[in-house]
């Protein structure tokens, strides 16, 4: 009997240092991922999901068609409501000036309050749609705007970053997107 009451104190006081060294190893294997804060998309490298959008305004509406003509672009889910929209909007204005395609999807917005926000930071869209149910949202995997998807020339999704461009964000994840998205 008191054979037994020893192994299960010997077993006792070595059970917390393996717990905590499975713990440590955990989070050591989880630090080493490349992006702890990429989300991943089923849809890389496949073509972009049909969209259900509607006329946001008087600009030029954005088409299936339009993601499948030739050249690099970037489809950006944004918001009027949305503060991290606001925030990456002059990485937006500054790759628009460069010639980058940006189309823009107003997300579950009023148009007249998404316009407001165009006509206060500038217009980096060159098409855009509304997308006031969320279903294109939901086809595109999008859970919150902002989100942005790099497409190549055929209409096939690239890479897709959730959340804000911050300048580290386009010269880290976005412009080597873009330069793969050429390549194709």
């Amino acid at each position: 009997m008191a054979d037994k009451a020893g192994k299960r104190v010997s077993f006792m006081m070595i059970l917390p240092p393996l717990i905590f060294l499975g713990v440590a190893a955990l989070f050591f294997f989880g630090m080493q991922r490349e992006n702890p804060d990429a989300l991943p998309s089923a849809l890389k490298g496949q073509a972009a999901p049909a969209m259900q959008l509607e006329a946001f305004s008087d600009k030029e509406m954005l088409t299936d068609a339009a993601l499948q003509e030739g050249g690099v672009k970037l489809v950006n889910f944004w918001a009027s409501w949305c503060a991290p929209c606001r925030a990456e909007h002059p990485q937006l204005m500054d790759l628009a000036a460069e010639g980058v395609a940006i189309h823009g999807i107003n997300y579950k917005d009023q148009e007249a309050k998404g316009m407001a926000f165009l006509a206060g930071l500038g217009d980096p869209y060159s098409l855009a749609g509304s997308d006031r149910s969320g279903r294109t949202g939901l086809d595109w995997g999008v859970y919150g705007v902002p989100e942005t998807f790099v497409i190549d020339g055929s209409g096939r999704i690239v890479t897709r970053f959730a959340g804000p461009i911050t300048s580290s964000v386009l010269e880290k994840t976005i412009r080597p997107a873009l330069a793969e998205a050429a390549a194709q």
